[in-house]
């Protein structure tokens, strides 16, 4: 059997029992009383019976105790699946959208998102949904705007001539002299 990862020698029981009482992060708490044990001498299989889960866990935390402390004991954010474009790449998505659609190249009047989507496919070869692209559009900064629809032939002054006018139908009632109940 393997010898045990021995723990940090700069704390002990009393410094991760005072950190456990300080913190308001219950998975924490658990975590360095867990450790906290094994300090005052318990084994690892009371450590983890104490902490509720198996010995390779107990083993997992003295490694991330070891390595960054109490904090290594906090829960942290899933990084998540890494973008499919580079930096480069959103660069020249930038330019593309600052520049705008060329209708006879590109076959669109306006960018869409499928549009764009066809763009990256045919330029880098990465092929990315929509929804990815929106969100990799809103981190780049650019919002979705889309403007009120408007005939190319309108006259400016047509929509004012067809606008219907209504009439206040109630008016505003005069201020009424307070009873003298009231006052």
């Amino acid at each position: 059997m393997a010898r045990a990862i021995a723990l940090r020698d700069d704390f002990d029981a009393a410094a991760l029992r005072q950190l456990a009482k300080n913190s308001k992060n219950g998975p924490q708490i658990r975590r360095l009383l867990s450790l906290a044990a094994i300090y005052d001498g318990a084994t690892r299989t009371e450590a983890a019976k104490i902490g509720g889960v198996g010995l390779q866990i107990i083993r997992d935390w003295v490694l991330r105790f070891n390595a960054r402390g109490a904090d290594g004991l906090l829960d942290g954010k899933a990084p998540g699946r890494p973008s499919k474009l580079n930096a480069a790449q959103r660069q020249a998505v930038a330019g593309m959208i600052e520049s705008g659609p060329i209708p006879a190249i590109h076959g669109v009047v306006r960018w869409r998102l499928i549009d764009l989507a066809q763009w990256i496919f045919e330029e880098f070869r990465i092929t990315i949904a929509k929804q990815t692209l929106s969100r990799e559009l809103r981190a780049m900064g650019y919002r979705k705007l889309s403007a009120r629809p408007r005939h190319h032939a309108q006259p400016a002054g047509a929509i004012e001539d067809f606008k219907k006018v209504s009439f206040r139908a109630w008016t505003p009632s005069h201020a009424r002299s307070r009873s003298p109940a009231t006052r």
